[in-house]
């Protein structure tokens, strides 16, 4: 069904004007964060509330260094480790759990770091968050890529080298349902070893179809898991269904796929709570699903177009280092992600440390790799969602690990 909130031109009517208006300033008008939509699978599952009481008892300001140095001593991390990894205390022993980190994933992971880049191929939104740039009601240009322009963009990126994309599209069923999302990883199989989905959450039976189609694995940001913040941020769509989002990961695991990866946009709500719910979320599931490949990504906010504003500041690069840190040497066997929002530098020193998986040669925009790579001015392409930091091309990418003493890889799976 149609979200009555999908703005598809560059205005909006005063009819949408005054619907914004009425979510912004009537709370009473906006439905329960925590209920359940109509056609939402809902699954039995023990892991959400393992969570939520987690990051409810947890106090950052209670851990001492003795706590945090205990923590580095032991073979391996348990929840209580991880909290005082991320707790102010260990914020002095950044060097040690570097040296940790570093040290874990050398054991895990060898040199290697892969690479890989984000194919948006639809900017389509219905739900209304407000720190994003695809959000239903901001002023951009909205597109959606049809075959021949999803051909075109895809090997423009196979072109390059690359091995591995990450299919993303903004959150609407409406412009890019399901079955336009699998023609895309069709295709995109036909280009790409490796295919990733970064969509809106789906059923079990959807995320099964999608891997008939050849998708590999699902990474979905729950943004924040504190919930009273979640509710103040999302405002209406789909997306506002808290639990729904939460256990996407685990229907996409009962369907079939591969790996899931994880993520709290850092800066929305307190960061250290956001990052130990994130691990743990993780953890539960690995346990509970020993077969999945798990990985974790480390996003912070950056600015979008019509509130360039936006921005990270209360989690600044020493404490996502501490993040990052604590995710490798609580989860030594998980993939750590860490995207073009990052600055060049940071992503090349995080690569050495504990990242395993880094973006490159990447648009967040609709349809403009051409521009990109090329040169050339794509006329339709649709607005990006935020602002990168790290331009660097795939190329350049591959070249700046060589020199870190890395060894980049495109892609290590045999299909048989």
């Amino acid at each position: 069904m149609e979200n009555q909130f999908l703005v598809d031109s560059e205005y909006l009517s005063k009819e949408a004007l005054l619907k914004k208006h009425r979510l912004e300033e009537e709370p009473e008008s906006r439905t329960n964060h925590m209920a359940y939509q109509e056609g939402m699978e809902v699954i039995d599952s023990d892991i959400k509330q393992t969570v939520l009481n987690a990051i409810k008892d947890y106090d950052p300001t209670i851990y001492k260094k003795e706590d945090v140095l205990f923590a580095l001593q032991k073979k391996s991390c348990d929840v209580e480790d991880l909290k005082a990894l991320l707790s102010p205390a260990a914020e002095p022993y950044l060097e040690q759990m570097a040296v940790r980190a570093r040290t874990e994933t050398s054991k895990h992971f060898g040199n290697t770091v892969y690479l890989f880049t984000p194919l948006y191929i639809a900017n389509y939104c219905e739900n209304y968050c407000v720190y994003c740039g695809f959000n239903c009601f901001n002023h951009i240009r909205r597109n959606l890529l049809k075959d021949e322009e999803l051909r075109h963009e895809m090997q423009v990126i196979a072109d390059s080298g690359m091995e591995e994309i990450l299919i993303l599209t903004g959150e609407s069923r409406a412009k890019s349902d399901v079955h336009y999302i699998g023609e895309a990883v069709k295709m995109a199989k036909e280009y790409f070893r490796m295919v990733g989905l970064e969509i809106y959450p789906l059923n079990t039976e959807e995320y099964a179809y999608l891997h008939a189609c050849g998708a590999d694995y699902v990474t979905v940001f729950q943004e924040t898991y504190d919930t009273t913040v979640y509710e103040s941020l999302h405002l209406a769509g789909h997306k506002r269904c808290w639990p729904y989002r939460f256990d996407a990961q685990e229907r996409a695991l009962r369907g079939g796929v591969r790996g899931v990866a994880f993520a709290a946009l850092l800066g929305l709500a307190d960061f250290r709570k956001d990052a130990l719910a994130t691990a743990l979320h993780a953890s539960l599931l690995q346990k509970k699903y020993p077969h999945a490949e798990i990985s974790l990504s480390c996003p912070r906010l950056r600015p979008i177009k019509g509130n360039e504003t936006i921005h990270s500041e209360n989690v600044h690069e020493r404490q996502l280092l501490q993040i990052i840190c604590a995710y490798r040497i609580f989860l030594p066997y998980a993939g750590i992600t860490v995207s073009s929002r990052e600055s060049a530098t940071f992503r090349n020193g995080i690569a050495k440390i504990a990242a395993t998986k880094i973006s490159a040669g990447v648009s967040t925009g609709i349809g403009d790799h051409e521009e990109k790579y090329h040169g050339q001015e794509a006329e339709q392409a649709g607005d990006e969602q935020f602002e990168i930091d790290d331009g660097r091309s795939f190329e350049t990418m591959y070249e700046d690990m060589e020199g870190e003493g890395l060894q980049p890889v495109l892609n290590d799976y045999l299909y048989v």
